[in-house]
């Protein structure tokens, strides 16, 4: 087992394509081709099924690519270890929920950045769900998602900050007459919610349930910002971590109902997998992520 072919391999099942693979490598289709025959016969073991001008990753295929990926990247990691450079060289691939990518996201991006240029960042949105799934298989490094505190078999993770949720209408809302929002005030009224599988729809969902409260008007939307957007305009009330609303809050664009409901309080949370390798480039990420989220 070579390293070209195993190059060869991750590149044809990042592309799904034959000839794009040998483009971006500078062979010729057919060494590619050869090189991917080799690596079968070896493992004895067929890595891609062709569908039409796409090739598909096999059962045994994915299981290959998350060791192919680990192996590689440790191969670059081991070059830089003896090359005598102190400059973090490398990528990594972070699962977040679209609500910590408007919010806390972008101020520990700007750091590492600031600190480690040369690490390309590839960032995944996604639900809770998706993070435990692209964990599992290797399709990210490291997960940062809002839920309860929570230990997961499979997982390391580390509990980084508290991150109230709120529920909030526009000013004049009937609501806002109240002193606080109980889960039966919701029966009757238009809930503005994320999609399935974010956190704290989940939690919000189990609280209703337990209390025997069943909403009738859901307005179900996938971005933070036309939640915000449709609560200010009256289309119903919303819940949002207090840190994506501060700025409607303080403005008066937006009101705290004060939500007298079971606590509905989530923490921000840093996962990996269990079995996963840190890298250089890995540790120093969850270094600095800790450092930003922890000091504020």
């Amino acid at each position: 087992m070579e390293f070209r072919q195993l190059q060869a391999f991750l590149t044809v099942a990042n592309t799904a394509n034959f000839s794009r693979a040998a483009k971006l490598l500078g062979y010729a289709q057919s060494s590619i081709t050869t090189q991917i025959q080799l690596l079968e016969q070896e493992l004895g073991t067929k890595l891609f099924d062709r569908l039409g001008k796409r090739v598909v990753l096999t059962d045994q295929g994915q299981c290959f690519f998350t060791y192919v990926k680990q192996i590689l990247s440790l191969a670059d990691e081991a070059k830089e270890a003896v090359s005598g450079s102190t400059t973090l060289k490398g990528s990594i691939t972070i699962g977040a929920p679209e609500s910590l990518c408007a919010t806390r996201l972008p101020v520990v991006l700007q750091e590492y950045g600031k600190r480690y240029p040369q690490v390309r960042i590839v960032l995944k949105i996604g639900s809770y769900d998706d993070f435990l799934f692209w964990l599992k298989n290797n399709s990210i490094d490291v997960a940062l998602f809002f839920q309860r505190e929570m230990v997961h078999p499979n997982l390391n993770s580390y509990t980084l900050v508290a991150e109230p949720i709120v529920a909030v209408s526009k000013r004049g809302h009937p609501l806002t007459q109240k002193r606080r929002l109980e889960p039966i005030d919701l029966r009757n009224e238009t809930v503005i919610l994320a999609e399935p599988g974010c956190s704290y729809r989940i939690i919000l969902e189990n609280i209703l349930s337990v209390a025997k409260v069943y909403l009738e008007t859901v307005l179900e939307i996938g971005s933070i910002e036309a939640m915000k957007q449709c609560a200010i305009s009256g289309l119903g009330i919303t819940f949002l971590p207090r840190v994506s609303v501060e700025k409607e809050l303080e403005s008066g664009q937006l009101v705290d109902l004060h939500w007298a409901g079971e606590e509905f309080n989530t923490v921000i949370q840093l996962a990996y997998h269990k079995d996963k390798w840190l890298s250089p480039v890995l540790k120093a990420f969850m270094t600095v992520t800790k450092e930003i989220l922890e000091s504020n």
